[in-house]
C-alpha cells in the first residue's frame, strides 16, 4: 500500500471518528433538551393546579423565607461561574477551570444549604409541609376546655391570648404553658396525675370547673376525664406550647399571613370570618376550618421538586469536578461541561420563574 494510501484511510479513519464523536454529542445535547422539556412542562402542570385549584377554595398566603431570595443570588452567581468553566475549558485554560468549577460546586452547596434553611423558616412560622389545615380544629380552645387564670377566663382570638381583653404578658403566657404541660403525655389507661392545680390556673370541662382528688381531675360527676376528652386536652396543651390559637401559621391575619377565598381576602373578628365586613355564611365558617392548606403544600411539593434536580445535577458537578482535576476535561472534550452548564443554567432560570410566580401569586 502506498503513502497516500496510507495517508487517505488515516484521514478518512479519522474523519470517521470525528464524524460518530459529533453524532454522540449531539445524540447527548439533544437528550438534555429533552430532560429540559419534560421538567418544563412538568412546572407548568404544577404552576397551572395552583391556579386553578386557588380559585375556588380558602387560600393561604405569607411571606417567602428570606432564605429563599439568598439561595437566588447564590444560584445566579453560581451560573457565572460555570461560565467562567466553560470559557477555561475551550481554552485550554486547565487551572483557570478547576477553580471555577470548584466554586460552581460550592455555591451549588450553599443554594440547596439556603433551601433547606428556608424551609426551616416557614415551620418557625407554622407553615408545615404535613399540615393539613389552616385552621386549628384539634384541641381547639373553647369547644371543650376553657382554662381560667387567677379567676379569669383567657379567651383566644386568632392567635391571640387574652386576659380582661388584652393581650397576655410573657411571663403569663409562660406560667399557662407550665400549667399546660402537666397534660402533653396521654395514658389510655391512667388518667392525669396533677402536681399543680386549683391555685392559679382552673379548668373548666363543656363548661363546669374540673376538681382535683388525690391529683386526679374529675368532672362534676365525680369521674375521671374519659379517654378521649384527655386527647382533646393534650392537643389543647400542645397547642399551648406552640403558642397556637385558631391558626397553624404564626403571626397575626391581615399582617403576617391571609387567608383568600376566591380571589378576595378574609378579615379574622371575634373568631369569625368576615369578606368586607361581612359574616361568611355558617356553611362556609364550617367549611374553613374543614379546608386543606393547599397552598403550603403546593409551595413544598414546587419548591423540593426543583431543589431535588438541582441535588442531582450537583452529582453531575462532582464528575466534572474530578475530570477538570484529573485533565479528562480540556480544550478537545467540553462537551460533558457545556452540556452541564447548559442544565445548570436552565435549573437557575426555572428557580427564578419559580420564585417570581410563589412572589406574585402566592
Amino acid at each position: 500500500m502506498s503513502n497516500n494510501e496510507i495517508e487517505n484511510k488515516t484521514t478518512q479513519e479519522q474523519d470517521d471518528r470525528d464524524h460518530n464523536r459529533l453524532q454522540r454529542e449531539k445524540a447527548r445535547q439533544n437528550l438534555v433538551y429533552v430532560s429540559m422539556f419534560s421538567i418544563i412542562m412538568l412546572f407548568a402542570g404544577l404552576t397551572s393546579a395552583y391556579i386553578v385549584s386557588m380559585g375556588d377554595s380558602f387560600w393561604l398566603k405569607f411571606p417567602l423565607p428570606s432564605a429563599f431570595y439568598i439561595s437566588t443570588l447564590i444560584i445566579a452567581l453560581s451560573s457565572l461561574s460555570f461560565v467562567v468553566a466553560v470559557k477555561a475549558a475551550k481554552k485550554g485554560e486547565l487551572k483557570k477551570l478547576k477553580i471555577a468549577i470548584s466554586i460552581t460546586f460550592i455555591l451549588g452547596l450553599g443554594f440547596v444549604y439556603f433551601q433547606f434553611k428556608g424551609y426551616g423558616e416557614l415551620v418557625d412560622n407554622g407553615i408545615h409541609p404535613a399540615n393539613n389545615h389552616i385552621f386549628v380544629t384539634n384541641g381547639k380552645y373553647g369547644d371543650y376546655f376553657y382554662v381560667k387564670y387567677k379567676g379569669d377566663f383567657i379567651e383566644v382570638n386568632g392567635n391571640d391570648f387574652l386576659l380582661k381583653g388584652k393581650k397576655m404578658n410573657e411571663v403569663q403566657l409562660k406560667a399557662y404553658q407550665e400549667f399546660m404541660s402537666q397534660f402533653y403525655v396521654v395514658d389510655e389507661v391512667k388518667p392525669f396525675v396533677l402536681e399543680h392545680y386549683g391555685n392559679d390556673f382552673e379548668l373548666y370541662f363543656e363548661n363546669t370547673p374540673l376538681t382535683l382528688e388525690n391529683k386526679h381531675l374529675l368532672t362534676q360527676e365525680g369521674k375521671d376525664l374519659p379517654y378521649l376528652d384527655r386527647v382533646r386536652l393534650a392537643q389543647l396543651a400542645v397547642n399551648v406550647r406552640d403558642l397556637r390559637g385558631d391558626f397553624f401559621p404564626k403571626g397575626e391575619i391581615g399582617k403576617d399571613f391571609h387567608i383568600y377565598y376566591k380571589g378576595k381576602e378574609l378579615q379574622y373578628v371575634d373568631r369569625e370570618l368576615k369578606l368586607n365586613g361581612k359574616k361568611l355564611s355558617n356553611y362556609l365558617q364550617i367549611k374553613s376550618m374543614e379546608s386543606a392548606d393547599t397552598a403550603s403544600s403546593y409551595l413544598y411539593l414546587i419548591t423540593v421538586l426543583h431543589l431535588l434536580h438541582i441535588i442531582f445535577t450537583l452529582f453531575y458537578v462532582v464528575r466534572l469536578v474530578i475530570g477538570s482535576f484529573s485533565g479528562v476535561i480540556n480544550e478537545k472534550n467540553t462537551i460533558t461541561m457545556r452540556m452541564g452548564a447548559s442544565f445548570w443554567h436552565f435549573l437557575g432560570i426555572l428557580w427564578l420563574y419559580l420564585l417570581l410566580f410563589l412572589l406574585f401569586i402566592h
